[in-house]
């Protein structure tokens, strides 16, 4: 009896010591999982290769004979090294571009690889790839492009019917895929079979794209699919590499489809939207995104490739590198050494967390399980949170000794919502508290913001959460 007693003491002892404050509640819209997940890759890398590689083209026009394609030398595992050393998580290829020429051994067409010289009509750069992806621990993407400038039929019902079985073959061909991109060139000037004439489709309704994402979700549950409207990550609006440095994560989902017009919208999102569409940043290693040999002396060098993580990653987007494959089947020494170069410089920049030195303190805390603790311990699902109706706070952060700092980065628990709409910075030197300066807006955080300055001592750091949607949710703070 008198153990009994004891232990139902320790217990309730236990459960008074013990923090039951909820969660706060999801400020919609939010992510799903996946777009957690995916989110969380931050930079991968795409492949445009094809008939266009091997004349000199960046939108084929349809009338390429495969002859022309014949890589000597492709090794597909070439590639998946350059991503693995260049810290990318995966990589997407062009299965078909715009000219409608397939790297697969479809049976749907006849422009296709098997009518290629490349392994004697054998081959299927498709499957290789994914092959290496598994071998090298990368995940797998696939870009079908819904305009045909070969196909005959293209405008009319069953070019949809062939584009969708197509889809479908890249869909269970080749395990699984982490995203599937829709974009938005949508019909033009073709060949068409010979017709050799302009058409313009309905861009919103042609393609059925609803039925398309819907395939995907049977087959693929776990893929993300793009366009400028999703329907799970959406087109940054430009192709410099540049995210908003405003950008929400989502969009009015009704008003934005494959072809959106209104670019600037895409760059920075809706504040008001209903739908979770993180933006995409994606940008080619060179000037085009095809291989052109007088572009082998333009290749982005590892400081610009640096300035477009800060720009994209963080950002608030991912970061989608284009690398053109050129005529023998391999990524190009510099495109792979200036990579290599990029990946270990940003290591290197944000190697050292100064905050986990620090002392942390929170202007109001939720409970004991949200404490400003939370924010300096690595851990992306712990995060520090503020009351209901506290959709303000302030974190400070104070060092025994100065330390040098010239980047600093915050990251909100998305799964709850992004709600962070303006925050700013100061930098205490001495006893005084300054402002600190930066080039850009200091309104969204989202996922990863990343703000860079000039190298500065500080003794301590204090960020204002000034406006947000709900109480506050962060995850993660440090300083480099």
């Amino acid at each position: 009896m008198k153990k009994h007693l004891c232990f139902m003491i320790g217990t309730l002892l236990l459960a008074s010591c013990a923090d039951n404050t909820p969660a706060p509640e999801p400020v919609y819209p939010i992510p799903s999982p996946k777009q957690v997940a995916w989110q969380q890759m931050e930079t991968y890398a795409f492949i445009h290769f094809g008939l266009n590689t091997f004349n000199d083209m960046e939108w084929g026009y349809g009338d390429t004979s495969p002859q022309t394609f014949n890589p000597m030398r492709l090794d597909a595992e070439q590639w998946a090294r350059t991503f693995v050393e260049a810290g990318m998580k995966g990589v997407i290829i062009t299965a078909k571009h715009h000219d409608g020429f397939c790297l697969w051994p479809t049976q749907l067409t006849e422009y296709n690889i098997s009518r290629s010289p490349y392994k004697d009509g054998k081959g299927d750069v498709v499957g290789e790839l994914a092959a290496a992806c598994r071998k090298y621990g990368l995940k797998f993407g696939v870009y079908l492009s819904p305009w045909d400038r070969n196909r005959a039929d293209y405008g009319e019902k069953s070019y949809v019917e062939y584009y969708h079985a197509g889809l479908r073959e890249l869909l269970t061909r080749y395990g699984d895929i982490f995203e599937i991109w829709f974009d938005g060139a949508n019909g033009g000037d073709g060949y068409y079979g010979g017709a050799r004439e302009t058409r313009n489709i309905d861009r919103r309704n042609y393609y059925d794209f609803p039925r398309a994402w819907a395939m995907v979700d049977e087959l693929q549950p776990n893929a993300i699919c793009f366009s400028d409207g999703g329907p799970g990550c959406r087109w940054v609006g430009n192709e410099r590499g540049e995210a908003g440095q405003t950008n929400w994560s989502f969009l009015r989902s009704a008003e934005v489809y494959p072809g959106y017009p209104n670019h600037d919208e895409l760059n920075v999102g809706h504040p008001d939207g209903d739908a979770w569409l993180p933006a995409e940043t994606d940008v080619s290693i060179r000037p085009g995104w095809f291989y052109h040999e007088a572009e082998d002396d333009k290749v982005r060098s590892a400081d610009n490739l640096t300035n477009l993580y800060y720009q994209s990653v963080g950002r608030n987007s991912t970061l989608l590198l284009n690398f053109p494959v050129n005529k023998e089947g391999l990524i190009s020494k510099t495109d792979s050494i200036n990579a290599v170069l990029f990946h270990k410089r940003i290591q290197q920049e944000l190697s050292h967390n100064v905050l986990k030195e620090a002392r942390v303190e929170a202007s109001d805390v939720r409970g004991k399980r949200f404490a400003a603790s939370q924010v300096n311990d690595g851990d992306f699902n712990t995060y520090w949170a503020t009351p209901d109706g506290a959709n303000t706070g302030v974190l400070t952060f104070t060092f025994d000794s100065p330390r040098l700092v010239s980047k600093l980065m915050l990251q909100e628990y998305i799964p709850l919502g992004q709600r962070v709409s303006l925050f700013s910075v100061e930098m205490q030197q001495g006893d005084q508290w300054l402002p600190l300066k930066v080039d850009e807006q200091t309104t969204t955080i989202g996922y990863k913001r990343i703000l860079r300055f000039p190298e500065t001592q500080v003794n301590g750091i204090r960020i204002h959460f000034l406006e947000a949607r709900g109480p506050l949710c962060i995850s993660e703070v440090a300083a480099y």
